[in-house]
């Protein structure tokens, strides 16, 4: 089931946790709407991308750490075995026509994933006119005004621990130990890992999370000196894995910078071109991270080949970007599920599930934009953010397959799988007609 929540984990966070919304909550009925909700409210709380947190923390809920760990890994491998193979292409021989084709149909069909995951998200977390006011003043606070990522979180996390005291039945619309609609009690109501939190167990975990994340670098310093490549991806990386509030989006601009401008890395556009990549490969959008890593290493490849270097590379990004996020889970999961009777938790939760909502249908937008023009103006005007598409730049082809997905999902109820390899094979023959127009 986590390769299947892998695979099938194209288009961004937003799409991600559709999938595994869809696949665990509704389909496999392991966790249920206000568990799994309860989690990914922890998840976008962390540094690092939300999906895979929250599968981890799912995995853990069922299994422990070995059920954390094999969810969290399998959610990445798909997209790491991805990139590493569009990167290899990338790097030797700057020619992936064929496969640019497939994806350019299948960014069309992820807009209506991830308009999926508004509605379902939102019609279990909008229970109320106040849910449905955070969400829009959510929306509002990101897409026109640019408000960060954390700072909606926090406010909105503050916003229901006030309203608890104050009219709790409009804020605490999840509720920690409430069984489903349905009535029935999910997987992880019957079996999930009771973990005490203790002072000594964090402890442990802290110390081998540590370990485990900083022994490479420690290895690379002895051996290889501060100034080398790998040094420099180790640190660097580890030092974004540590400040990615915010979602993908806001910490691909800050590598971007320093890849290019600082490191000399990549050329300016080629940070576009490993986007696309991610964005249409399974796994967390974040793993853009390790194309900048491997063309990184494969342009000052040291005492290896370039394409070994470039694997090393890759691997070492990838590794110092989300062994942090298992850590993260591993020590913090235990309080939060202690946590879920609380009154005054579940009420700030519950908001920030409402702010999550905004958020998503952020994404949504921002994606629909860039996905249907080619060239997308950002205007400012004070502090009014305006993002203004080029009516002439429209890709007709994108938006008839994001036409046929929308219907193929909404009305006809097609699989995920079915309506993204259909959207692919549409994009490949659409591409190779009439290019990207």
């Amino acid at each position: 089931v986590w390769i299947r929540v892998a695979i099938y984990s194209f288009g961004g966070p937003a799409g991600q946790i559709a999938v595994m919304h869809r696949l665990l909550v509704e389909e496999k009925r392991w966790v249920g709407e206000n568990r799994f909700l309860h989690a990914l409210n922890y998840a976008m709380l962390l540094p690092g991308p939300e999906a895979q947190q929250l599968a981890t923390y799912i995995g853990w809920l069922l299994h422990g750490t070995r059920g954390g760990l094999v969810a969290g890994t399998l959610f990445v491998l798909p997209g790491f075995a991805s990139i590493l193979a569009l990167s290899i292409l990338y790097a030797g021989y700057q020619e992936v026509t064929f496969v640019q084709g497939l994806f350019f149909g299948l960014k069309p069909a992820v807009m209506a994933v991830v308009l999926e995951a508004v509605i379902r998200i939102g019609r279990r977390a909008l229970k109320n006119r106040v849910m449905i006011a955070i969400a829009a003043l959510a929306f509002i606070a990101i897409f026109f005004f640019d408000v960060p990522f954390p700072l909606i979180i926090l406010a909105a996390g503050l916003t229901g621990f006030v309203g608890s005291r104050l009219a709790v039945e409009q804020f605490a619309v999840m509720h920690g130990h409430q069984v489903d609609e349905d009535g029935e009690a999910r997987l992880t109501d019957r079996a999930a890992v009771r973990v005490r939190p203790s002072l000594r167990r964090s402890a442990t975990v802290l110390g081998l999370g540590l370990f485990f994340w900083f022994t490479p670098l420690v290895v690379l310093l002895a051996w290889l000196g501060p100034g080398n490549i790998f040094t420099e991806i180790g640190l660097f990386f580890s030092k974004a894995a540590v400040s990615t509030f915010g979602g993908a989006y806001a910490v691909l601009a800050y590598v971007a910078q320093e890849a290019v401008s600082t490191f000399g890395w990549l050329q300016p556009g080629e940070m576009l071109d490993g986007l696309g990549m991610a964005e249409t490969t399974p796994g967390p959008l974040i793993q853009v991270v390790q194309f900048v890593g491997f063309m990184g290493a494969y342009r000052a490849p040291g005492p290896f080949s370039p394409m070994m270097a470039g694997l090393l590379g890759a691997v070492l990004t990838t590794w110092v970007t989300f062994v942090p996020c298992f850590l993260w889970i591993f020590l913090g999961a235990p309080y939060i599920e202690s946590l879920r009777g609380n009154r005054a938790m579940s009420s700030a939760l519950s908001t920030i599930t409402a702010a999550v909502v905004g958020v998503i249908l952020n994404l949504a937008v921002w994606f629909s934009l860039h996905t249907l023009f080619g060239e997308t103006a950002e205007r400012f005007f004070g502090p009014l953010r305006l993002f203004i598409p080029d009516p002439a730049t429209i890709s007709w082809a994108s938006l008839a397959l994001a036409a046929a997905a929308f219907v193929a999902l909404f009305h006809f109820k097609t699989g995920m799988m079915r309506t993204l390899a259909g959207a692919a094979a549409g994009g490949l023959v659409a591409f190779l007609l009439f290019g990207a127009s």
